[in-house]
């Protein structure tokens, strides 16, 4: 399979052509979305602190550098410590048009809306006229997935068809990035045993074992209410569904939010927070900041599989929704992308079900929008958090 992509400066491929509108204190929230309301292809990330935290800009930073992002504008108050021009010269570093303005400089919230709106347009006409399209094929794919909303079909045929795909990217040379650590309790064994490498294997120990300790340190497991309605009845059975999403190929190694897959192959993105004196936040407090950790590795499409059904999409890459449940997928059809019930239903094999998703990949890949693209979901959560990503230099402290 082969389909056209947009190439960046730093020789990665993207699928779509964005400008990306990143507000950088809550008081600006408004104005950004203000700016790119009635554009087409642009969106808005943010972050609600008024002082800075390394997690947050990092994630910025490697969302206004992604693969289908094509231009950044910077929009701050001007009282707050994350610096709008500092994001707008590390984006330009990157080859990329970007921008930058302080509302309080600008004069107030329409004088602000209408320097976006212009600034948006002239980086939106630069973008169609000069940005090159490629070949891509699944080795200049990264795909990312997370579960949320699982049921007792998530386990059974939602998470194993993700993991037939991506044993099928894997194969292609493409890279595949699972996440939520804190969902492989009770399975460090099983875990260790796909390592790749004695490294993998000691960085997959390291992460698990930090899951454990945040978990008791915060009281708190990743099973929910919705869980248990669903069919799951312990943090283990729900573990043993989430980790089937991985596939059965060999684990390369453990990264961290913002950081890249170095090497094609299978990654663990380990996103909890570091051991740190402060320790608030809970790693991921909802499904969207999951999703965008993903993408912040460089992710040009992200999988959620969710058996209960779920109504969000992403900003920056697409977001495909697969189910297990075929009664969730008939009765969210609007939603819901992937029916991988069919294969509890007699009617697909997992590894049938696996090559069909596949196919809606490439399409998705080659502009066809997901169903919450073409809804128009954009959720995002940027949040506090304490975890060092050593690869990627913030930068945007004042």
């Amino acid at each position: 399979m082969e389909w056209r992509g947009f190439l960046r400066p730093d020789g990665r491929k993207g699928l779509r052509n964005l400008v990306l509108v990143i507000y950088t204190v809550e008081c600006a929230r408004h104005v950004a979305h203000a700016i790119a309301a009635g554009e087409e292809e642009v969106h808005v990330i943010g972050f609600p602190g008024c002082y800075d935290n390394a997690y947050a800009i990092r994630l910025m930073l490697a969302l206004g550098r992604h693969p289908n992002v094509g231009a950044v504008l910077a929009v701050g108050l001007g009282c707050e410590y994350t610096r709008p021009q500092r994001i707008a010269e590390l984006v330009r570093d990157s080859g990329r048009p970007a921008g930058w303005f302080y509302i309080q400089d600008q004069g107030g919230t329409r004088k602000s809306i209408a320097e976006g709106k212009d600034l948006v347009q002239r980086m939106r006409r630069e973008l169609a006229a000069q940005t090159p399209r490629v070949p891509m094929n699944w080795a200049d794919l990264t795909v990312g997935c997370e579960c949320g909303g699982s049921d007792g079909t998530s386990g059974l045929a939602g998470n194993p068809t993700v993991g037939a795909f991506f044993d099928f990217l894997v194969d292609q040379g493409g890279r595949a990035v699972f996440e939520e650590t804190v969902e492989l309790v009770g399975l460090r064994q099983h875990l260790l045993e796909r390592a790749a490498t004695d490294a993998a294997r000691d960085q997959l120990g390291n992460a698990y074992d930090k899951a454990i300790r945040y978990c008791r340190a915060v009281r708190q497991y990743s099973v929910s209410p919705g869980n248990f309605a669903g069919g799951l009845t312990t943090i283990e059975e729900k573990s043993l569904g989430a980790f089937a999403k991985s596939g059965t190929r060999p684990i390369e190694g453990v990264i961290r939010v913002a950081e890249a897959p170095p090497r094609p192959g299978l990654w663990l993105m380990d996103t909890v927070p570091d051991d740190h004196f402060m320790q608030f936040g809970y790693t991921n407090p909802n499904d969207t900041e999951g999703i965008m950790d993903l993408i912040s590795a460089g992710a040009q499409v992200v999988l959620f599989v969710t058996g209960r059904g779920s109504v969000i999409g992403s900003p920056v890459a697409p977001l495909v929704k697969v189910t297990g449940n075929s009664d969730t997928f008939r009765r969210m059809e609007e939603d819901m992308d992937f029916n991988a019930g069919r294969v509890l239903d007699g009617e697909l094999s997992l590894a049938e079900a696996g090559m069909e998703l596949a196919g809606l990949i490439a399409r998705v890949a080659a502009g066809e929008p997901s169903k919450p693209e073409a809804l128009g979901h954009r959720e995002y959560f940027v949040m506090y958090k304490h975890q060092d990503t050593p690869s990627l230099a913030d930068g945007c402290r004042a």
